[in-house]
């Protein structure tokens, strides 16, 4: 299954506009297709300037973007944790998603309501964390209950981790702070986290949702979250959901260009948003390119050359002899494969290759 982001929010702080947005985005001079696998998963095309030079150069047929799955998942109320509203579907949907993107209100509007009567982003962020905390603290006390004993007496040093790992996230969550503050700097240990599946362990990106004016600079609201998070370990972006609704609107890519110059903006705040999420995952891309395909492949960060050769086919991957890497920034520079190859620009490299974002990829295998 592919890697999701999940947009949350309360409701009214305009996170549906922005799926809306999102799924109807034209980032590129090439409008990719938007795919709908249920009515809240959206397949989005990942705006990447470089798989756009590199069909100029080798001129194919077909070209392929790399995608990211957006997830719009019900707006959440006080006690969701409990149940109340849709709670206990919200805590599901969200169980599911590999990283979140929480939108925040930070824009002044008296034709909107506000859930809460008034605009509080900093309340607002709360409102979600802590449901998503007591939910996880649910979880690690439950599984402190289980390891305990077999940790303090049965002599199992991985139990024994285990449990001083669920101690360090339990006094996290009750003063308030979410699981991903808690440094692990142990591989072993990373893998024991993640196994517990807390919800506030994954990463996160808030969304401040402003005004058109505020779209280049931000404001007050902007500013007042920013200082809450800044000990979160989570990044921010700004975006004006409204006139990125009205940006989706214009059919040409010169006619958007010209709509964000006026406003100041080199980039449009879907397309940084869909380039958030994607790193947010930890997702970067190689490519594969020629005279019939120009082609980006997602991989995780880290992945080596046998197991991104098996992203293609798995054929590749059991019968991986070598990858011919060309770099990115050589292969706009000569031009072309053979250039490349004349220039000496191609290395052979093998299984232990570790695949860099950017990277042009020939695998040789034998099955």
């Amino acid at each position: 299954m592919a890697l999701q982001c999940g947009i949350v929010g309360l409701p009214n702080v305009g996170k549906s506009t922005l799926f809306n947005c999102l799924s109807n985005a034209k980032a590129q001079a090439a409008n990719f297709p938007f795919c709908t696998i249920e009515p809240n998963v959206g397949v989005i095309t990942v705006p990447d300037e470089r798989l756009m030079k590199l069909a100029a150069i080798d001129n194919p047929p077909s070209i392929i973007p790399a995608t990211v799955e957006i997830v719009d998942i019900a707006g959440l109320v006080k006690g969701a944790s409990k149940g109340e509203g849709l709670g206990n579907k919200f805590l599901a949907n969200i169980r599911e998603t590999d990283a979140i993107l929480h939108v925040l209100r930070c824009f002044d509007d008296d034709n909107v309501t506000h859930v809460d009567g008034s605009v509080d982003p900093v309340r607002d962020r709360q409102i979600i964390d802590m449901e998503l905390q007591i939910k996880d603290l649910e979880t690690v006390e439950a599984r402190i209950a289980k390891v305990q004993k077999q940790a303090q007496t049965g002599g199992d040093k991985a139990a024994k981790r285990l449990y001083e790992i669920l101690v360090q996230y339990r006094e996290a969550l009750q003063q308030g702070k979410s699981a991903r503050t808690v440094w692990l700097d142990n591989k072993d240990d990373r893998k024991m986290a993640r196994e517990l599946f807390l919800l506030t362990d994954k990463p996160v990106l808030y969304v401040c949702n402003v005004d058109e004016a505020s779209a280049k600079a931000g404001n007050h609201y902007v500013e007042a979250v920013r200082e809450a998070v800044k000990d979160d370990n989570a990044g921010l972006l700004v975006v004006a959901a409204k006139t990125e609704a009205e940006i989706a609107e214009f059919e040409t890519y010169e006619e958007r260009q010209m709509f964000l110059e006026e406003m100041g903006l080199e980039e449009s705040g879907v397309s940084r948003l869909i380039k958030a999420a994607y790193t947010l995952l930890e997702l970067e891309t190689y490519f594969t390119t020629g005279k019939d395909e120009t082609r980006a492949w997602t991989y995780v960060k880290g992945t080596k050359a046998p197991q991104a050769a098996g992203i293609i086919h798995t054929d590749f991957e059991k019968g991986f002899i070598r990858a011919e890497v060309i770099k990115y920034n050589d292969y706009v520079h000569y031009n072309s494969e053979a250039a490349c190859r004349e220039a000496g620009k191609i290395a052979v490299e093998g299984k232990e290759y570790v695949v860099r974002d950017g990277d042009i990829m020939h695998f040789r295998f034998n099955v």
